[in-house]
């Protein structure tokens, strides 16, 4: 357990990350082939010799030929790793703003030393487990705007813009943010206890089998899997799709978020997703036996959070 935060701008990566810009620069008179030479690649460090340099490698592998636009941070306690892609660029939230009501909601209950109510209890499975909105809506209200901003604030997620006139799904958050959510959620500090931790991860654990996919897609066998995603369509940006995932038990303690937009189809954000998630969990566990693997549905489900029209 650890209760260090998530550097905002960590030098290694920022270094790393000037660099590969400098080195990607597109030459004098190149032509329209050499634009996808200048967009950004993960960029990892990590304490474990070479790890660094297979996972920015292999992450590019997974994204190569996709044309959605795609935001991943990454950070795993056991060998001390970091990788980030657009992680401090704001996306469309979808429901995996949810996981967020839910620190918000056990946040302002711990504020006046009390237990969550029957009723509460009851609005926040339904919100994690099977997505519901209505739930979601009743305790976003019941929270209201500021709330939400108080928890923010608290947590560090500086980022993170709630919504506009109820509309919960269209909260601006980063994947660097989310990062810092898991982490809360996942290792001892001073914002969630440790009972309200294991409720939002007990809660992440019991998500219905439909909407497992995403970030859990290759995790290998003994790990216990939390999970929280989102979709939303639009005619600007098109489909976004986000998962976020922490994967703990076993000798595992990592959390991973993947945002998306610009898809063209959902199931085209499901599968870039996944294919991120493979790489990591096969690049942090290259031991794990293929039959272990964890293999998400096929029919992805998920609650389209309503949203204004265009």
């Amino acid at each position: 357990m650890t209760s260090d935060r998530i550097p905002r701008h960590p030098r290694t990566a920022m270094c790393a990350a000037l660099t590969a810009a400098v080195v990607a620069a597109p030459v004098a008179g190149a032509g329209p082939a050499s634009a996808a030479a200048t967009a950004p690649r993960p960029v990892c460090v990590s304490h474990q010799s070479g790890l660094a340099g297979k996972m920015s490698k292999d992450l590019a592998g997974a994204l190569r030929g996709r044309s959605g636009t795609v935001a991943i941070s990454l950070r795993d306690h056991t060998t001390h790793t970091r990788c980030t892609l657009r992680a401090n660029q704001r996306f469309d939230s979808a429901s995996v703003v949810k996981v967020t009501v839910l620190g918000t909601l056990l946040w302002d209950a711990q504020r006046h030393h009390r237990g969550l109510t029957k009723r509460e209890k009851t609005l926040a499975k339904a919100m994690i487990t099977k997505s519901d909105n209505a739930s979601t809506s009743k305790l976003w209200k019941q929270l209201e705007p500021a709330g939400v901003k108080a928890f923010l604030r608290t947590a560090g997620m500086d980022a993170t813009v709630p919504g506009k006139d109820g509309y919960w799904g269209l909260t601006r958050i980063t994947a660097n943010d989310q990062e810092r959510l898991l982490d809360l959620i996942t290792h001892a500090n001073t914002v969630l206890t440790d009972a309200s931790r294991t409720y939002v991860l007990t809660l992440m654990g019991k998500v219905i089998p439909e909407q497992r996919w995403g970030t859990p897609a290759g995790a290998p066998g003994g790990t216990k899997i939390h999970v929280k995603n989102g979709w939303l369509e639009r005619s600007s940006h098109g489909w976004r799709v986000h998962s976020v995932g922490a994967f703990t038990g076993g000798g595992h303690d990592y959390t991973l978020t993947v945002l998306t937009q610009d898809d063209r189809t959902m199931r085209a954000g499901v599968a870039t997703i996944e294919a991120v998630a493979r790489a990591v969990h096969r690049d942090l566990n290259p031991t794990a036996h293929a039959r272990t693997l964890y293999a998400p549905t096929d029919r992805p489900g998920e609650a389209l959070p309503a949203v204004p029209e265009d």
